[in-house]
């Protein structure tokens, strides 16, 4: 009779498993996407006098009110991280030089993260009476609030 040698069993790694929860995120953070984005659409678009009243006023309203500040930081974020994991994803899969893939995935994480700082910034101190002159205007409504 002979001795069969019987392999071990594979043994897990320790440990979060990015890749899981990425794929998690992307999931749920694609349907809080679709609502963020449709919602966006529906007020800029339909609601009032449409897409008629799209102007610098119309966005200056909006950015003077916490919720939309929140819900367009909240979109921005949330695309900005959806679209560099999906960047990522896709430089692991068709990437083969490991230096090259580091770099690029680091570049992504890079602006992403640049870009959600800018934005941030943009939405929550945007000012509208900010190099107003008396030609704009915007001039006597800036001068009632100043």
């Amino acid at each position: 009779m002979t001795a069969q040698t019987v392999a071990a069993p594979a043994r897990r790694q320790r440990g979060i498993n990015l890749e899981k929860w990425g794929w998690v995120f992307m999931r749920v953070s694609g349907v809080v996407l679709v609502v963020l984005i449709f919602g966006h659409l529906f007020v800029n678009l339909m609601v009032g006098e449409g897409i008629h009243a799209l102007d610098f006023a119309f966005i200056a309203g909006k950015f003077a009110t916490p919720f939309w500040q929140w819900w367009d930081v909240l979109m921005l974020w949330l695309a900005l991280i959806h679209g560099a994991n999906g960047m990522r994803t896709i430089v692991n899969d068709y990437v083969t030089n490991p230096t090259a893939r580091k770099a690029l995935v680091w570049a992504l994480g890079l602006a992403a993260g640049l870009l959600i700082l800018l934005g941030t910034l943009v939405v929550f101190t945007f000012d509208p009476c900010l190099g107003v002159t008396e030609s704009s205007t915007l001039w006597e409504t800036c001068q009632a609030q100043g």
